[in-house]
């Protein structure tokens, strides 16, 4: 049984949600270790075809991920995602706290690589318009947990906003944080427009690390989130 079977937080004839977990990558790394399409074939749930990802999550990052149960389905997803009329939540814990209780972060990013540090996404006029808003739910030594609301859907967007525009990284972020532990960034929802048709909609709970950090669910429950 895949560990993927038993992390379906919504499934019905088009689409399926995940909660992913850290560490497991959307896309077939070069290192040539385990990726979301090795355990596609269990995720069938009675269809022939295997359901195909939407979008993407960092390999570091956990949470919702859609899946697309036919190419129709894929097709007005992927739509609605570049037409960013797709909500999504995501929570961090970073390794600060923000002297405001809310804001809205608009720096456009570019993507820059060297040979040393490989590539990463940094802040530039010449770079694509991205915006996030956040809002700071609960502090505990030195950091805080806070909720970020992207509004549009730019390759580490809210890892490069969290330093660039909080002026902290997320815990446990290896590229723009510090790199120690596990990354503390969750995809906590995601709903997706169908028309006359209910949404596709789900929340994923809080992995443990987050509670082992300080920052436990009762945190976002109490914030109704």
């Amino acid at each position: 049984m895949s560990l993927l079977h038993d992390r379906v937080l919504f499934i019905d004839g088009e689409a399926i949600i995940l909660d992913k977990p850290a560490g497991l990558p959307v896309d077939a790394p070069r290192d040539g270790s385990l990726a979301l399409e090795n355990h596609l074939s269990s995720l069938t749930f009675g269809f022939q075809r295997w359901p195909l990802p939407v979008h993407r999550l960092d390999r570091d990052t956990s949470g919702c991920l859609l899946l697309a149960r036919n190419p129709k389905a894929h097709k007005r997803f992927s739509a609605a995602f570049e037409a960013g009329t797709v909500a999504k939540r995501y929570v961090a814990v970073v390794d600060g706290v923000p002297a405001e209780e809310s804001s809205v972060i608009e720096l456009a990013l570019k993507k820059i690589s060297t040979q040393a540090q490989g590539w990463r996404m940094i802040p530039a006029r010449a770079g694509k318009a991205a915006i996030t808003e956040w809002r700071k739910i609960a502090e505990k030594d030195g950091r805080a947990l806070v909720v970020f609301t992207p509004r549009t859907g730019r390759t580490h967007q809210i890892r490069t906003h969290a330093l660039h525009g909080l002026g902290f990284g997320i815990v446990g972020d290896p590229v723009y944080g510090s790199g120690d532990g596990p990354m503390l960034l969750h995809s906590r929802f995601l709903s997706i427009p169908r028309g006359e048709k209910a949404p596709a909609e789900a929340t994923a709970p809080l992995p443990e690390t987050f509670a082992a950090a300080g920052f436990g669910q009762e945190l976002l429950e109490q914030a109704e989130l």
